[in-house]
């Protein structure tokens, strides 16, 4: 495992806040350059740091924590009833765990994903480059989970990070049309799935910021825990 305190990092300038309005925002990147294996990626993933393509990245913002870190432990969570009927709702899909590449296939789904669910983010309008250089880009241990219904279409695909202790949930993309079967909701919970089957303590979520409407799904997996001061401390519900 490669020696953190070797490690070089780098700060960006100050930029606007990609989640909250008139805020500015600062991001401390780990050397491009440097060579991360999957046990130092594992490391970096308990210390708050997500991956972008070939970039691992956690905010740095000055005088503001926004941004939190948060995981699933997966001995902890139980599946609530609604949860269960849109896991009994997908159940006819069929799920496929392939190596990350560009396809028209996975293209076009991702351009109507974005196109009209994410109008209002960086991301808009989607475009070839930003497609390979998010999540085609990735680590030796980059995985695309392909879910597809009876008729082998393609719904959803979701792009994930295997670690030491887990899974990183990079991102999701599907089919905005199908509302009724919760797409969204219904990947994170297959992932859970998977990752008690396999014996996978946590789900990494990403960051999580409670003024940004558009995160407040990540707390509907609960109990979940949350790296405050440079500790993970459980949140169980109400």
């Amino acid at each position: 495992m490669t020696n953190l305190r070797a490690l070089h990092f780098y700060a960006t300038p100050e930029h606007d806040c990609s989640y909250l309005t008139g805020k500015t925002a600062k991001t401390l990147f780990v050397d491009p350059q440097a060579e991360i294996d999957q046990a130092t990626y594992s490391r970096l993933s308990d210390l708050g740091f997500r991956r972008s393509g070939k970039h691992i990245y956690r905010p740095h913002c000055d005088g503001c924590n926004a941004c939190i870190s948060v995981r699933v432990p997966v001995r902890h969570f139980k599946f609530r009833k609604s949860q269960q009927r849109i896991l009994n709702k997908n159940r006819d899909l069929t799920v496929s765990k392939t190596t990350p590449a560009f396809s028209d296939e996975y293209y076009a789904l991702y351009s109507r994903y974005i196109n009209e669910r994410h109008q209002d983010g960086d991301m808009y309008p989607p475009s070839l480059e930003q497609f390979n250089s998010f999540l085609v880009e990735g680590e030796e241990h980059t995985y695309f989970m392909e879910f597809r219904d009876p008729e082998g279409r393609l719904l959803a695909v979701s792009v994930v990070d295997m670690l030491e202790q887990g899974m990183s949930a990079i991102y999701t993309f599907y089919d905005p049309s199908l509302s009724k079967r919760s797409l969204g909701t219904y990947c994170i919970l297959w992932q859970l799935q998977y990752c008690e089957e396999h014996q996978l303590p946590y789900l990494y979520l990403g960051y999580w910021v409670k003024a940004c409407r558009k995160m407040s799904y990540k707390t509907a997996f609960s109990p979940f825990e949350l790296l405050i001061d440079g500790d993970w401390m459980l949140v169980k519900p109400r």
